[in-house]
């Protein structure tokens, strides 16, 4: 049994059913195991500092639903996981968007019927994200972030570090304090490079190349340094603008765009300039789109993909696999470079 999931005094559920729903997630999660020896009644009123009586009612419950069966002498273990429930998922994002709806319904999709999905956004704020965790330690059987804040040095892995790990799963960004916790996640800096250099015999006819990053959105820094590796490593003149503008959009220079309202914005001002991307100024994108295939007759993207994202996550939970893996990151030529 976890100890990191202590009793709730002030809840409605009586205490000997949240000491038999505390075990029924661990065998949910898969923290504990067909055949496994659990906590003796003894240790488990002294581990959660609950009366032997309430324990033992709560483990009583068990074993007459033959989840739990006793051995005597030696004590208590699991006699079967199929608990005949689903699992319950927590689900939390730094905001919602077009690329995270897309990863949340792919996610879905894979689970199937096999699990309940709650929804918590906490818009890039450490705090709010440090609420949404204390106050669902006890609720759910995986806890699947997405950290992403204000800042890059939020120190939120203690926070993250309250759930059991194996009930743990982090998408979409690598935290280095985090290093053996199970990952589905993109490599901002090297992907960028990489997708970048596939795009190099298209890059090379500009001459400049421009990365525009607005600042006000909280999007990783290390895309930013990627962007300046790739154009060092090649020798490209290169800009990191806030915002597009009329007074910083050149014709014969290429244009890599983070924020879809920047690409809207931008595609405004050439309309009106009467320029035709790919051949009078180059655009690339930042996250594919279905949009992105039919906008000024293809909008060339680079993109992680978020629905590949989704699946891989699902099927970790639903197999009990838990790996670190990097979801692939790739370019799509189209008429704008």
């Amino acid at each position: 049994m976890s100890n990191y999931t202590p009793i709730n005094n002030s809840s409605e559920t009586p205490k000997y059913k949240q000491v038999e729903e505390l075990i029924l997630s661990d065998i949910i999660s898969g923290i504990l195991k067909k055949g496994q020896r659990i906590p003796s009644i003894n240790e488990t009123s002294e581990e959660l500092l609950l009366s032997r009586d309430t324990v033992e009612k709560g483990y009583l419950c068990l074993k007459k639903k033959g989840i739990i069966a006793s051995v005597k002498g030696k004590g208590f273990y699991i006699q079967t996981t199929d608990t005949g429930k689903k699992l319950k998922i927590c689900l939390i994002f730094n905001k919602l968007s077009n690329y995270k709806r897309n990863l949340y319904y792919s996610f879905i999709k894979t689970l199937g019927g096999n699990a309940n999905v709650d929804v918590f956004i906490y818009n890039y704020d450490a705090v709010e994200f440090e609420n949404i965790i204390d106050n669902n330690l006890n609720n759910y059987d995986y806890f699947v972030i997405l950290p992403h804040f204000k800042t890059e040095n939020s120190h939120v892995e203690s926070v993250i570090q309250k759930i059991p790990k194996k009930k743990v799963l982090i998408i979409d960004r690598y935290i280095e304090e985090l290093k053996d916790y199970p990952l589905v996640y993109q490599e901002y800096d090297k992907d960028i490079q990489d997708t970048l250099s596939q795009a190099l015999p298209f890059l090379k006819k500009y001459k400049r190349i421009n990365l525009i990053f607005p600042k006000k959105e909280y999007y990783s820094s290390y895309i930013k340094k990627g962007f300046t590796t790739f154009c060092n490593t090649f020798h490209f003149n290169y800009r990191i603008l806030d915002a597009p503008d009329t007074k910083n959009i050149d014709r014969q220079e290429a244009y890599v765009i983070i924020s879809d309202a920047d690409l809207y914005r931008f595609i405004k001002i050439i309309k009106k300039k009467t320029w035709i991307p790919g051949k009078d100024i180059g655009i690339i994108s930042y996250n594919e789109s279905p949009v992105k295939e039919i906008l000024c007759d293809g909008i060339s993207t680079i993109s992680t993909n978020h629905d590949q994202i989704g699946k891989m996550a699902a099927k970790m939970i639903i197999k009990k696999d838990f790996r670190r893996i990097k979801c692939p990151f790739r370019f799509i030529k189209r008429k704008s470079l």
